[in-house]
């Protein structure tokens, strides 16, 4: 049963208690207002979820009361139906220029009424969701940019590895969701590394066998930091994969060819190829042809042939170069 909040805003006495009938035994909560004034007074209390509003009212008329609810931060999204007794073509639009979801003219029927609520409070959970998402995104990415600020060298190397990974998997047909996986594998691919001592991600000689050790367990390391978030779940494999190689060769697993998840293997070309193209405390940055080269060359070896062929597409394309020069 739902139990979102709808604020019934009409001054007809019988009218405003009908519907507040109706939508009640629908399961909604239901506030009920006589004018747009008495309507804000509710609002101060309790925010609605979809407000249903009479246009001719004593005091405060139904689009005196739009501009002022959509004039409040926490207006601006509530859906918003007129009900009105004009049917008359300019009101209709008046009420429709103004950003009203929609306008509902009585005498109208339960199903209408139930059906144009439904219809908006539908629309409003996705762009809730959606909003969720791109808060979501933006916290990961301050969360994985946590590292960088550990290390100077590695400075914007997730959004460009991100950037690197969407591309190459445009190539490839993909779009969605499936893009989404990517993005949130590509975000988080190093965030294990918030584990590692900074000494080792920043030593300018060769690594120990103990600091090399403790670099190949950031892939385990961060998987493990988000396996209880459902929402991440299509990254674990991504960040526990994405340092496998082709030829078996890579960690912490040694899975080859097919049985290292698609996602991680398009990061891992785009890992590679940003830390080639980058200045690292144990290398300067190769020209971007020659990072090109050398992914070409280890087609078959280190990267699977067919995101290393995506990535020629996209290269052909002037698509990769621009994100490394930004």
């Amino acid at each position: 049963m739902s139990k979102e909040t709808l604020l019934i805003v009409e001054d007809n006495h019988e009218l405003r208690n009908g519907l507040k009938e109706i939508l009640t035994f629908e399961g909604f909560n239901v506030l009920a207002a006589v004018n747009g004034r008495d309507a804000l007074e509710q609002m101060h209390v309790a925010s609605p979820d979809l407000i249903l509003s009479d246009i001719s009212m004593p005091e405060m008329d139904g689009y005196t009361f739009f501009d002022a609810v959509r004039s409040r931060p926490e207006g601006v999204l509530i859906p918003f139906i007129f009900l009105t007794a004009r049917g008359e073509r300019e009101e209709v639009m008046k009420g429709k220029n103004l950003g009203a979801e929609d306008y509902l003219v009585k005498p109208l029927t339960r199903g209408e009424l139930l059906a144009a609520i439904q219809a908006k409070l539908t629309r409003f959970r996705q762009l809730q969701i959606a909003q969720l998402e791109q808060a979501y995104q933006a916290s990961l990415t301050v969360l994985a940019n946590v590292i960088e600020l550990r290390d100077q060298y590695t400075r914007g190397h997730v959004e460009r590895v991100t950037a690197y990974a969407l591309v190459i998997a445009e190539q490839l047909g993909w779009q969605g969701k499936r893009l989404e996986y990517v993005r949130f594998g590509a975000i988080l691919h190093d965030i294990g590394k918030i584990f590692v001592n900074e000494r080792t991600l920043t030593k300018a000689g060769a690594l120990s066998e103990e600091e090399r050790a403790e670099i190949r367990q950031h892939p385990i390391k961060g998987a493990d930091m988000i396996k209880d978030i459902p929402y991440l779940a299509s990254a674990i494999k991504a960040i526990r994969h994405h340092h496998e190689r082709w030829d078996g060769e890579g960690y912490p697993d040694s899975l080859a060819g097919d049985d290292i998840p698609i996602e991680a293997r398009i990061i891992s070309l785009a890992d590679v190829f940003d830390a080639m193209t980058t200045t690292r405390p144990y290398h300067h940055a190769w020209s971007l042809e020659r990072a090109y080269d050398e992914i070409m060359q280890g087609s078959g070896s280190y990267f699977d042939p067919t995101i290393v062929n995506a990535f020629q597409k996209a290269w052909d394309k002037n698509k990769i170069q621009p994100i490394a020069e930004s």
